[in-house]
């Protein structure tokens, strides 16, 4: 199942990694957008191995558009999901210099 959702970056979390019981390398990073719903607004998502680098000059506070798939498995007669997201899309990236610019007084309209 492939789904879009779309909302603000609102945190990036570090990045998790490991070796398989195969002995492979893995490595995954989290994300959490805001959707700005009414009920359960705040999202999070994965990315695993190179999608890791779907993250890389993203800020939190830029809106993006994530491509992801759910996935559900059961362990131990208890159910876990994913949200797997392989494509991230800027809509804006968060730019703090230009919104919210330094106060200087000599800016100002007036003497």
């Amino acid at each position: 199942m492939s789904l879009e959702i779309t909302g603000i970056l609102k945190e990036i979390l570090p990045i998790e990694s490991g070796k398989s019981k195969a002995g492979k390398e893995w490595k995954k990073q989290s994300f959490v957008i805001d959707t700005n719903a009414e009920y359960n607004p705040l999202v999070c998502f994965g990315l695993f191995g190179d999608k890791v680098s779907e993250l890389n000059g993203l800020n939190p506070g830029a809106e993006i558009t994530v491509s992801f798939n759910v996935s559900s498995r059961e362990f131990n007669q208890k159910w876990y999901h994913n949200l797997d997201a392989w494509k991230i899309k800027t809509l804006r990236n968060a730019n703090y210099a230009s919104d919210h610019p330094a106060s200087d007084e000599d800016d100002l309209p007036f003497g």
